[in-house]
């Protein structure tokens, strides 16, 4: 026998998982890695233009899933380290001192596979808005 729909119960039934992966991605992307891992990172300076991190991460030590904005990461000591994305995709890279990367953004876990500590600073970029007249920004 067929089922019959009304109007409302169909909205909601195409609703529901449609708010679901809205959320789901939300909050993927909304990871905040100071907020998820304080043991891990240092805000070093923070304004409305950008937010400079320090990162430590000991061999065998995992970072949860977290996001960044785009950004630089200077590389203070080399280490090796394992990527997971939320599609379930991994990739090991090796950074060494000095390297500086430029990173798009990204969400993310992360592990020291290495034998050594990593120690980074990141320099995660925000949106700023348009400079006002008179804030002395030139035109030119």
């Amino acid at each position: 026998m067929a089922r019959v729909y009304s109007v409302q119960s169909m909205k909601t039934i195409i609703l529901i998982p449609l708010l679901s992966a809205i959320c789901i991605a939300a909050s993927a992307f909304g990871q905040d890695p100071v907020k998820k891992s304080p043991q891990f990172y240092k805000v070093l300076l923070e304004n409305e233009k950008v937010r400079v991190l320090e990162f430590r991460l000991e061999p065998g030590e995992k970072e949860p899933q977290h996001s960044h904005p785009a950004g630089v990461v200077y590389v203070l000591n080399g280490a090796t380290l394992k990527f997971s994305y939320p599609d379930g995709r991994t990739e090991e890279r090796t950074a060494a001192t000095g390297d500086t990367i430029w990173r798009e953004p990204v969400t993310h876990a992360v592990e020291n596979i290495g034998k050594t500590q990593a120690h980074v600073i990141v320099i995660d970029l925000k949106k700023s808005a348009p400079p006002s007249p008179g804030s002395g920004a030139s035109g030119k």
